[in-house]
């Protein structure tokens, strides 16, 4: 039975790290905001206007807790989700976690050239971006450096790329 659960900030690659390493290994691959979104037939900035942060973390912790128990699984959580509750200590007993850590610099990269709308940065300029980034980013390195392994990510631009972070996590989990 296998467990790997990937956290990071937002951007650090998770979901297309995460997919193409489910593929490699065989295993189901779940994005947690996909899977509250299609519970709750709402996207999560729906969510959050109507039921506030602490509502939708919450709804976060529930499913986190239904997709975890699952087996022979890669999880994608969303970059807030280790930072509230006991979800980083619940994710640690559950299976391999990993934490994708990038640079504020990578961080940005990724989110400039990534198709998602990101309700939490729509309209910053490149400046307040990265001001942003490395502001969050200080808050949440305490909970995301609680996993049990770090994998140092640089800007992923092509396959060979994203199959060498591949590589590098299989590697660590055996």
């Amino acid at each position: 039975m296998t467990r790997i659960i990937l956290i990071g900030y937002m951007g650090a690659g998770k979901t297309t790290i995460g997919k193409v390493l489910a593929r490699e290994m065989g295993l189901d691959f779940y994005d947690l905001d996909n899977y509250i979104e299609d519970r709750f037939h709402q996207k999560i900035p729906e969510i959050f206007a109507t039921k506030g942060e602490e509502g939708f973390r919450e709804i976060e912790r529930k499913m986190l807790h239904e997709v975890a128990e699952f087996e022979n699984i890669v999880i994608s959580c969303g970059g807030g989700t280790p930072c509230f509750f006991d979800n980083m200590e619940y994710m640690n007993t559950r299976g391999e976690t990993i934490f994708l850590n990038a640079s504020p610099a990578v961080l940005k990269e990724h989110l400039l050239m990534g198709k998602t709308v990101r309700p939490l940065i729509q309209g910053k300029t490149s400046e307040e971006l990265i001001a942003y980034i490395e502001e969050s980013l200080q808050q949440r390195l305490p909970y995301y450096l609680k996993a049990k392994h770090t994998l140092d990510i640089e800007v992923i631009h092509t396959k060979e790329q994203i199959k060498h972070y591949v590589n590098q996590i299989i590697e660590l989990v055996k």
